[in-house]
C-alpha cells in the first residue's frame, strides 16, 4: 500500500500530496531512508525528500529537517557490514542537500550549520562501515555522501577560515585511518571534490595546505616491513593525493594557492612514491 501512494507520487512529477500532512509524509519518508531495499531508499525516499527539499518545500522547516538527517547519523555507528548503515549514509547524503538549499538560500543561522558540521565530522571519523555497493541492499558509500557534506559545508557562508581548517584536518584524519580498499567507486575522487570547494574559499593560506598535504603524504609510503599487504594502508591516501592533483590540475576555477599547493602535491607523490617517480625521469 505505502509503496503504491509513492508510486502515485513520482508519476505526478513530485508534488506534494495535499491528503495527508507533510510532518507525516516526512517521518515516513525519513524511516524509509533505512530501508535494505534500493527501490524505496534511494529511488523513492532519497528522491523524493531530496527535490522538495530543492523546491523550497521545507525552506520553513529546513532546520526541523536537518536536524531529523543529523540524528540519523547515530543508530548502529561502529557497527562494519550491518544494514544500520543506510540509515546513516543515507542521513548525511540528505543533510548535504539541506546544507546545498542553505548555501543557496541563506535561510538558517550559523549556529544550526555548525553543529550540523561537528556531528557529520563525529560521524565520518567513527563509522567504521565504508562498503560502497552492497549487493542486492544498492550504495552504501559512506566516504563519498560524507565527502558531499563536507563539500557543502566548505561552501557554506557561515563557515570561515577557523572551520575551514578545522574540515580539512577532519578530511587528512579520515582518510588516514584504515580504509579496508574502499577507493575503487570514486571515493578519492568525492573526497578531492570535497578538498577543492575548501581550497576555492581562498581563505585557506598556501602554507597551511602544504602542511595539511604533507600530513596526508607521510601516510601514504607503503610500509614494506608491514606483515599484512605492505600497500594496504597507503593505498586511500596515494589515491586522494593523485586525484587531488588531477582535480587541481583539470579545473577552470584557479584558487589562489593553486600554483604552490600543485607544487606540495607533486613533492608529496615523489616522497610516497620513491621508486616510481624519480625526479629527473
Amino acid at each position: 500500500m505505502a509503496s503504491a501512494f509513492w508510486d502515485q507520487v513520482k508519476a505526478s512529477g513530485l508534488q506534494v500530496p495535499t491528503d495527508r500532512p507533510l510532518k507525516e509524509l516526512t517521518a515516513e519518508l525519513t524511516a524509509m531512508l533505512g530501508s535494505s531495499d534500493p527501490q524505496r531508499r534511494d529511488h523513492t525516499a532519497f528522491e523524493v525528500l531530496a527535490a522538495w527539499t530543492a523546491r523550497g518545500v521545507y525552506d520553513d522547516l529546513l532546520a526541523g529537517l536537518g536536524d531529523g538527517m543529523a540524528a540519523g547519523l547515530s543508530p548502529g555507528l561502529g557497527e562494519n557490514g550491518t544494514d544500520t548503515v543506510f540509515r546513516r549514509t543515507f542521513s548525511v547524503r540528505m543533510l548535504a542537500v539541506c546544507l546545498e538549499r542553505d548555501n543557496h538560500q541563506r535561510l538558517l543561522p550559523a549556529s544550526t550549520i555548525l553543529t550540523w558540521g561537528d556531528q557529520v565530522a563525529g560521524w565520518l571519523l567513527g563509522e567504521r562501515d565504508l562498503r560502497s555497493y552492497v549487493p542486492t541492499r544498492g550504495w552504501a558509500h559512506a566516504l563519498a555522501y560524507g565527502a558531499d557534506a563536507f563539500g557543502a559545508l566548505g561552501d557554506s557562508a557561515h563557515v570561515g577560515l577557523p572551520e575551514l581548517t578545522v574540515l580539512l584536518d577532519v578530511l587528512a584524519e579520515r582518510i588516514l585511518l584504515p580504509a579496508d580498499g574502499a577507493v575503487l567507486n570514486g571515493e578519492p575522487d568525492r573526497l578531492a571534490r570535497a578538498a577543492l570547494r575548501i581550497v576555492h574559499r581562498d581563505l585557506v593560506p598556501s602554507n597551511v595546505l602544504e602542511v595539511w598535504v604533507n600530513r596526508i603524504a607521510a601516510g601514504a609510503r607503503p610500509d614494506l616491513n608491514a606483515e599484512a599487504d605492505p600497500f594496504g594502508a597507503a593505498l586511500l591516501p596515494q589515491a586522494f593525493l593523485r586525484s587531488l592533483y588531477l582535480h587541481l590540475s583539470v579545473s577552470r576555477r584557479r584558487p589562489a594557492a593553486r600554483a604552490d599547493l600543485l607544487l606540495a602535491l607533486v613533492d608529496a607523490l615523489r616522497v610516497s612514491n620513491p621508486d616510481l617517480l624519480v625526479t629527473g625521469e
